[in-house]
This record gives structure tokens, sequence and C-alpha cells, in this order.
């Protein structure tokens, strides 16, 4: 997921000389030292944001597989519970440095209420950027929830983790949107396309899965009915 670290057009344009060297975005006749500058913003940003969607893929993989009672002798329940919230934690940590990334870029033109408020301000590229705003919202939502779990109780603690899945398909949505080069790359376009693969097999698992507690809670609210 790509804040707009890497966009097609510049939104403070300038002179740009199209034959000269760049990497990752155009240089243009900038000063070299302004370039470095962010190109390393630039690919400190595209790192961060590709870490925490795979973070992010194995949370919801794994989070997907433990609520359709998936185990093994080798990867029993609570070693897929402890290594899920595990990585929801890292993926958190690395979308924050994704957005401390994204407005410490020279000429980003983000600030922190930008960043935090979707849709709050008229920045390149809005429904892209308002979209990793929410999954990153939904993550620390569903982070929050579990921490008070004890308080808030378990119905309301499921209604927000269960939303928070929806923090995937956001999150990808923004760096597909954002990362107008990395479509262009094959590895990224094949990760892009793993990630989704592995989600979509969870998925399918979790439906066709026999769990026996919840087939026993639908008959007991059938009788009740």
């Amino acid at each position: 997921m790509d804040l707009p670290l890497d966009h097609d057009q510049d939104p403070n344009p300038m002179d740009v000389d199209s034959s000269a060297p760049h990497w990752f975005g155009r240089t243009g006749t900038r000063p070299t030292g302004v370039v470095a500058t962010e190109d390393v913003f630039t690919a400190a940003g595209h790192a961060t944001g590709l870490v925490a969607t795979l973070l992010l893929t194995v949370t919801v993989v794994l989070g997907t597989m433990h609520a359709g009672r998936a185990s093994s002798a080798s990867f029993p329940r609570f070693a897929m519970h402890a290594v899920h919230r595990n990585a929801s934690l890292l993926a958190v940590a690395f979308l924050l440095m994704h957005v401390v990334i994204a407005i410490g870029k020279p000429h980003s033109g983000l600030s922190w209420p930008v960043a935090l408020v979707p849709y709050s301000s008229a920045v390149p590229h809005p429904i892209w950027l308002g979209m990793g705003t929410v999954a990153l919202e939904l993550l620390l939502a569903a982070i929050v929830t579990s921490v008070l779990r004890p308080r808030i109780g378990f119905r309301y603690w499921r209604a927000v983790h269960v939303m928070a899945y929806a923090s995937w398909p956001l999150a990808i949505a923004h760096g597909l949107g954002l990362g107008t080069n990395d479509r262009r790359l094959g590895w990224m376009v094949a990760i892009y396309t793993g990630c989704g693969v592995a989600v979509a097999a969870a998925i399918v698992r979790r439906w066709l899965s026999v769990d026996a507690d919840r087939d026993a809670r639908r008959a007991a609210k059938a009788a009740r009915r």
C-alpha cells in the first residue's frame, strides 16, 4: 500500500527534462541533492508499504483460517493466533512508518490531518489516499478494541474485528491506485496477485470447512425460532 510517494504527475510541477536519468520518479532540473533526498523517501515509502501489505495479507489469511478452526500438529491454533496477532501489530507499525515517510517527503503536500482524516482536504489522488487512511484506522480500531475486549465484551469486539478485515482490500486498492510505476513491474504484479490468491484460498477454505461449534450455534438459534 503506497501513499502518494510516486505519482505520474508531481503535485508541484517543475520544468522537467525527460531525458534526465531518474529512479522511481522524474528528476527534471532539480538539484542533485534534492533528487537524492526525494528518491530515498520514495524508496523507503515503497518498501514500508510493500512490507505492510504482505504482513496484512498474512494477518487476514491466518485470521480467516483460525476462525475456520484450522490447525495441525506442527501449527496448532494457539500458535496460529499468536502469529496472527503479532503480524497485525507489525503491519500497523510499518503502516505508521509509511505515513511518517509520506508526510516527511519533500513536496509531498501531506500533513497529519490530511493523512489521518480521509477525504478531508484537496490532495492528489484523494480516493486512493483515503482508502489507505481508512485501512490504517480500521486496523488501529481492531487493536484498541482487542485491548479493551474485557471491558466492551465479545459482541462489540467481534463486530469491529470483522470490519477490520475490510482494511485488506482497501490497502490493495490504495497500493494499486497510487503505485502507478509499480504496476509496470512484473514482480510487483506477482506479489499483489499472490496476496489475492492467498486471501481467496483462505476464504474458500473457511466456508468449506466443518465447524462443529458453528453448526451447533446455528442449530440452537433455529430451534429457538
